[in-house]
């Protein structure tokens, strides 16, 4: 997996976007950094220590993900949303 970086906020639309998906609970298809496609319904967005992770729920497990590993994600409603960096 990841070794612990520092945080690198993503793009505040990108943001929005994953927030609408866990306000309508969107099944997405999310891309991470290392290869690793994982697939569920988004659930609700959590800020921990700095750090800003995704809640999402399959049928097998519940993961949060960390927001900056996220390379894009997608659902037929909002289509394929590429993540970038907010620059500080």
């Amino acid at each position: 997996m990841f070794i612990d970086t520092e945080y690198q906020p993503i793009n505040c639309d990108d943001y929005d976007n994953l927030e609408l998906a866990c306000q309508r609970q969107l099944h997405l298809q999310i891309q991470l950094r290392d290869g690793e496609i994982f697939e569920g319904e988004a659930k609700e967005l959590i800020l921990r220590k700095k750090v800003e992770y995704l809640l999402i729920e399959s049928k097998k497990e519940s993961r949060e993900l960390r927001l900056d590993h996220i390379i894009s994600f997608s659902n037929p409603e909002i289509g394929t949303i590429v993540i970038e960096h907010s620059s500080l």
